[in-house]
């Protein structure tokens, strides 16, 4: 599967505007905290929801469970100006409770629908082994084999998975990789 240009740009940048979100200076994971605070900043948010749509669909982080890869899958080989409608996306999805107030925010805008498809299309490249930025695929094996670990064990698995993705991205912009 070819993955299309539009969402080979945005990956990376979403996984680095999570990233960002994620630690603090002090190098502790706020990243729920962060979240929460964005979430109730919606309303000035969506003003930048085209712009810089990686920075608003961090508000959905871990609020969706994919159904249908098949679905998602042909959906990351399409352009923005491709997509098909929101209401047909979202069957292919589960949307967690606490998403549909945001939803219903974000939908009164009238590139609401296009943009809660980027958005599922960013969290499912994100958590999709195939699809994540290097780093984060081995970041979900680790967490599959010790699943009995305390949580911030997987926060610093999470971390440095991040960190590696970030490098990665470094690797691709032209940059040598920091060792």
């Amino acid at each position: 599967m070819n993955i299309s240009p539009y969402f080979r740009q945005l990956r990376s940048a979403y996984a680095a505007e999570l990233d960002d979100l994620t630690f603090d200076s002090e190098g502790k994971n706020i990243l729920d905290k962060r979240l929460t605070q964005r979430r109730k900043e919606i309303d000035f948010l969506i003003s930048m929801m085209e712009v810089s749509p990686e920075m608003v669909a961090a508000v959905f982080h871990k609020g969706f469970r994919f159904t249908s890869t098949r679905v998602m899958d042909h959906l990351l080989t399409l352009e923005s100006d491709e997509f098909p409608e929101w209401a047909s996306l979202a069957s292919a999805l589960e949307m967690a409770p606490w998403t549909q107030a945001l939803i219903a925010t974000v939908q009164k805008q009238p590139m609401g629908d296009w943009f809660l498809t980027v958005a599922a299309a960013l969290e499912y490249m994100f958590f999709k082994p195939e699809h994540a930025p290097a780093g984060h695929a081995d970041a979900d094996e680790d967490e599959e084999n010790d699943q009995d670990e305390e949580p911030l064990d997987e926060e610093e698995r999470d971390a440095k998975a991040r960190e590696e993705a970030g490098a990665d991205w470094m690797v691709e912009q032209g940059f040598d990789r920091k060792e």
